[in-house]
């Protein structure tokens, strides 16, 4: 079977930055809809037409994978807003931030706990991966008619490149 709009792609990949460097390995198959919010555009566009079994190599500029690094979403926060057990590389959503954080903080994005100091908290509403070209190994292990329930949510439930609303064109991706 052939991806086409509405079907399912069951995909391996392996992730990498333009320097060679390993961000991420997918060794079992994930399932993702072509046609719903499950995967970026640039990812979908290549693989219209592959089979099970088929291989594509992708670079990813910043603007067609996570965006660009925007300062406008580091925000410095006090300390004392926070929980004592608070971690660097925790996430936040943005509607469950404590009371007290900038109310310019958009809600719709998630932030990372990037630094802690002890007057004051960095929190970063980037994708870890914003700014980064990535270079993207796929595999189509398999292929499948996506149910009506799928179509009707616009996802298989994966979340790797799943879209939410925040960034400068109205994506950003978590």
């Amino acid at each position: 079977m052939e991806i086409t709009q509405q079907r399912v792609a069951a995909l391996t990949w392996t992730l990498k930055d333009t320097l060679g460097e390993e961000l991420d390995v997918l060794d079992e198959p994930v399932e993702f809809l072509v046609g719903g919010s499950d995967l970026l555009k640039k990812i979908e566009e290549a693989l219209m037409g592959l089979t099970p079994g088929s291989v594509v190599e992708l670079q990813l500029e910043p603007e067609d994978a996570f965006g660009d690094f925007n300062d406008q979403l580091l925000f410095l926060e006090a300390r004392n807003l926070f929980p004592s057990e608070l971690e660097e590389g925790m996430v936040f959503e943005g509607t469950a931030l404590p009371k007290g954080t900038s109310p310019d903080m958009p809600q719709d994005v998630l932030y990372t706990v990037s630094e802690i100091y002890p007057e004051h908290v960095v929190l970063d509403g980037n994708h870890p991966l914003s700014g980064i070209a990535l270079r993207l190994k796929l595999r189509v292990e398999d292929v499948r008619e996506a149910t009506e329930e799928e179509i009707g949510r616009g996802s298989t439930g994966a979340s790797f490149f799943n879209i939410a609303p925040g960034a400068p064109d109205g994506e950003t991706l978590h």
